[in-house]
């Protein structure tokens, strides 16, 4: 086992990439909206487990701040959609809940290796 597939993080975002997969293949977006969500999404799960594989803390930790800031990336692009009415208030409040947590894990492991 590596040891990214360890982290309740990446267990969490592994499941919040699938939803979004299932969510990208209904929803009625345009093609930059989608593949850059689709994106967004998938570099959080990928940083994770990227800087997890890293020799030294500050390599380490760099990785698991660009996972964070793909987290806000996807926040944004959700709250855009919310705002020009491609997904209604509770999907956001689902999505915003599950990255909230997502993004307060990363702070936890980023602040762990400072």
């Amino acid at each position: 086992m590596f040891d990214f597939e360890k982290l309740d993080v990446y267990t969490k975002t592994k499941k919040f990439n699938k939803s979004v997969n299932l969510f990208l293949k209904s929803a009625v977006l345009d093609k930059t909206t989608k593949d850059q969500l689709r994106r967004a999404s998938f570099s959080i799960m990928l940083n994770i487990a990227e800087g997890s594989g890293r020799f030294t803390r500050p390599d380490k930790r760099n990785f698991y701040i660009i996972a964070r800031g793909s987290v806000f990336e996807c926040v944004a692009i959700f709250d855009f959609l919310k705002d020009i009415d491609k997904i209604d208030e509770s999907v956001f409040d689902q999505y915003y809940s599950y990255l909230e947590e997502i993004s307060k894990m990363l702070y936890a492991l980023i602040k762990g290796l400072e």
